[in-house]
């Protein structure tokens, strides 16, 4: 069918992919880039990439071969994978038949919902929901069904969890560290949702791409780690969150070979291979000694603190944020409304400082207390948006100053 209707003279358009519009974090980035507000809106790291990644990348393009890879990955990535599981998970993973390399967790998350969809299934996803979830859900011809946490505890809502599964239920989504919140799920909680899984014979989808972004001793535990859940658990990770390049899109998706099978078949025709320069780079990354690991989770914590404390100190209410790039804000002592849009764009306007309204990752965006910064950035960066909260909460203008 053309894109072109000639009779009617319009342009035909996927009803999925043609309903969501523009993003928030575009618009917000857009207005942070026309006025020369500080964006902590978007969630992409500033100088954190290890230098031994970047050489490792130019040697593999000096050396070669820039031919297509297997479509499973390079055997070296995918070693690397499972070995990464078994070092800091204590995974055992068969990197031959449970490994396989995307460009990119977004399109692990599509190669997953397209290989084991059918037409009417029902996939449950926790709010505040990444916002491609639902959209690539739909266009698998599955029908996403919200389950809500709420501010500030956020935890898990057991009895309408359970309450949600139907006859059509085929899987659920847990994002584990969790954008844009950052809450860990802790172990009831993983266990709760593996039985359930077990019970209805579902998936889980175990998006765990922040796995490795968790500070001050706390733990994290992979889904696919749970003996009760281990052959029903679709895990996927993240270089661009790993490495800090999120521009590289090199993601890795694990799952016991009677799922991974329709997964790759559905990503060979999606990408069907991935920069092998970049694989070869990722797999020397996930080699790295500990202390790679150790120093990012300290570096990361360390811009954390500066962050925080400068939004506390400017009167935000802020819980605790043990993982993830992100830090949510509750804005009840500067909008009486909660209309955290309105309030983004007053920040962005008023304080030179850039954040993105937590309601964007609710389907009704009905939860609008609160707003979420990215602390992912410079050090210079986050002193900076510092400074110009302070003055903001002192009535100054930030523009007069800057």
């Amino acid at each position: 069918m053309s894109d072109f209707d000639a009779k009617k003279g319009v342009v035909l358009v996927n009803s999925v992919f043609g309903a969501p519009g523009t993003s928030i974090f575009e618009s917000m980035s857009r207005l942070a880039a026309e006025t020369g507000s500080i964006n902590l809106g978007q969630g992409f790291p500033e100088g954190l990439e290890p230098p031994e990644l970047i050489e490792a990348a130019i040697q593999a393009l000096r050396d070669g071969p820039h031919q297509y890879p297997p479509m499973m990955g390079l055997p070296s990535l995918r070693r690397a994978v499972a070995d990464n599981a078994r070092r800091f998970l204590g995974l055992e993973v068969d990197w031959e038949r449970e490994v396989l390399v995307t460009s990119g967790a977004t399109e692990a998350l599509t190669d997953t919902f397209l290989g084991l969809l059918n037409e009417g299934d029902e996939v449950i996803v926790f709010e505040p929901v990444y916002d491609a979830y639902g959209t690539l859900i739909r266009r698998a011809g599955g029908v996403p069904v919200p389950v809500r946490l709420a501010p500030p505890e956020w935890r898990l809502p057991r009895d309408e969890l359970e309450a949600a599964i139907t006859p059509r239920t085929r899987m659920i989504v847990v994002n584990n560290p969790m954008n844009p919140i950052g809450k860990i799920f802790d172990a009831a909680e993983l266990a709760f949702v593996a039985t359930l899984a077990r019970r209805h014979d579902l998936v889980i989808v175990a998006d765990e791409v922040y796995e490795h972004l968790v500070f001050d001793g706390n733990s994290f535990t992979s889904f696919l780690s749970l003996p009760e859940a281990r052959d029903r658990v679709v895990r996927i990770g993240s270089a661009g969150k790993t490495f800090s390049v999120t521009g590289w899109k090199v993601g890795y998706v694990t799952a016991a070979p009677n799922l991974l099978g329709p997964i790759s078949r559905a990503h060979q025709y999606v990408t069907f291979t991935t920069p092998p320069a970049l694989q070869a780079a990722v797999a020397a990354g996930l080699n790295l000694p500990g202390s790679y690991f150790e120093g990012l989770r300290r570096d990361l914590a360390a811009r954390r603190d500066v962050l925080v404390s400068g939004l506390r100190g400017a009167g935000f209410t802020i819980s605790d944020v043990p993982s993830t790039y992100f830090a949510v804000a509750d804005i009840g002592a500067f909008d009486v409304g909660n209309d955290d849009l309105g309030f983004s764009r007053r920040l962005t306007l008023e304080a030179g400082v850039t954040p993105v309204p937590v309601s964007s990752f609710y389907g009704a965006r009905d939860v609008t207390s609160h707003v979420r910064f990215c602390f992912a950035k410079t050090f210079e960066t986050l002193e900076e948006a510092v400074v110009r909260l302070a003055r903001w909460r002192e009535g100054q203008s930030w523009k007069a100053a800057s």
